[in-house]
């Protein structure tokens, strides 16, 4: 296994000077929320897996290296092309080394419990910003027969055979219905989970596990239905589009103007973030292979707030309120899924935004320009909001911690270049 140091230790600045408007193609890559959980996935199976459509994004290097310290094997076929290789043998743990750079790295418990009958999971790490406990996945495995204990920081499960249930969630948390549907898939009879999220990439974990033999109804709704099966098999599968990334580059072209073709969009992931960005005043039009958007003058002021799925992300209002600093009035912003997310607001500042929070909502007043300045990237949506405000300042903004838009974003500065905006890397 490759030195961990390898991946995780690099570090990076972004260096963004202003450019003019953007144009050009974007082609959107696979959804980093749905791959680490499909690589996941593939612990409840012995066999070969393909994932296509994977981004080259250090988060699902360190979900690779995540697997292979479990016995999985794992390689790249071509250049999107994810190969998983599960043998008999399954170490069922996952070290804290790995395991603190990604919160993601918490799925694996339902399937190691579904598929070897215990896990010892370190508690995850990632972005700092604010309390995520794993207390419902945990309280969801319980109620189907898994015996929790937590010593030294690693929580230790064990599970014989895990039975299926009635689960009432009491927030539709991604994370533990996420854990629920691969360990419901392989319980003795039926589960059925209540208040479950309702996120696309939901759905494409139900679409993968029952294309692996599984049973599953009513994903994309708030009642899923997972009868279990006897045994899975390994598949081929290709991950959705990344609906994040197409939020930040209509971002970027909002403060920088322009029109760009983005390829590889599923529109119908994207409802009400369209319907924002037209109210901003941006132009956006379907097309047969993604679509079209274009963005001229300053965006008029739109108040957003964050909802579980269908309602906006939480991973688009960084991006978006950085929009919203360039406004020709006032805006409102309020993040109701995760609190501590507004760390990346000292950063703006300093590059002269005019942001006032109150409690878990955000007055930004838009001023016509902003100024480059040192700021530093404090997680993955915090960095990429950084850019695209970078787009809209005056001289020169270096960016510090580069690293952390890597874990989701695949060559973000070349693809940015791209299109035209001045974006640099220094290593």
């Amino acid at each position: 296994m490759r030195a961990v140091a390898d991946i995780l230790e690099h570090v990076s600045r972004l260096i963004v000077r202003p450019s003019g408007p953007l144009s050009g193609e974007v082609v959107i890559r696979g959804a980093k929320n749905s791959v680490l959980k499909l690589m996941a996935a593939c612990v409840l199976a012995t066999g070969r897996y393909v994932l296509r459509n994977v981004p080259h994004i250090s988060d699902v290097e360190h979900m690779r290296l995540l697997l292979e310290a479990m016995g999985i094997q794992t390689r790249w076929r071509d250049d999107d092309a994810l190969e998983v290789v599960r043998g008999d043998e399954v170490t069922p743990e996952a070290p804290y080394e790995l395991v603190e750079r990604m919160r993601a790295s918490s799925a694996v418990l339902g399937p190691l419990l579904a598929s070897v009958g215990e896990a010892r999971v370190a508690m995850p790490g990632g972005d700092d910003f604010g309390s995520r406990p794993i207390d419902m996945h945990l309280q969801g495995l319980e109620a189907m027969g898994a015996r929790f204990s937590l010593a030294h920081g690693v929580i230790e499960g064990v599970a014989p055979r895990l039975k299926g249930t009635e689960i009432v969630l009491e927030y539709p948390s991604v994370g533990a219905t996420e854990n629920l549907l691969m360990a419901g898939v392989l319980a003795e009879g039926r589960t059925t989970v209540h208040n479950a999220a309702r996120e696309p990439e939901i759905a494409d974990l139900a679409a993968f596990l029952n294309r692996m033999g599984g049973r599953i109804l009513g994903a994309g709704s708030s009642v899923i239905t997972i009868d279990g099966v006897d045994e899975l098999r390994a598949v081929e599968h290709r991950v959705i589009p990344d609906r994040v990334e197409v939020a930040t580059f209509l971002s970027a072209l909002g403060v920088a103007g322009g029109e760009l073709d983005l390829r590889g969009v599923r529109v119908d992931h994207l409802d009400l973030l369209i319907e924002k960005l037209g109210r901003m005043g941006m132009r956006i039009s379907p097309e047969a292979e993604g679509l079209w958007a274009m963005s001229k003058g300053r965006p008029r002021p739109v108040d957003v707030a964050t909802l579980p799925y269908p309602g906006l992300a939480t991973d688009y209002l960084p991006v978006l309120v950085a929009l919203q600093c360039f406004s020709t009035g006032t805006s409102y912003a309020t993040e109701n899924v995760f609190s501590g997310r507004f760390r990346y607001i000292g950063e703006l500042a300093r590059m002269g935004a005019r942001i006032r929070v109150e409690d878990h909502h955000l007055v930004i007043d838009g001023v016509e320009r902003l100024s480059g300045a040192p700021v530093r990237a404090v997680d993955i949506r915090a960095g990429a909001a950084l850019v695209v405000a970078a787009l809209g300042a005056d001289g020169e903004t270096v960016i510090s911690d580069a690293h952390h838009i890597d874990r989701g974003y695949e060559d973000f500065d070349a693809r940015m270049r791209a299109i035209g905006a001045d974006v640099q890397r220094v290593d």
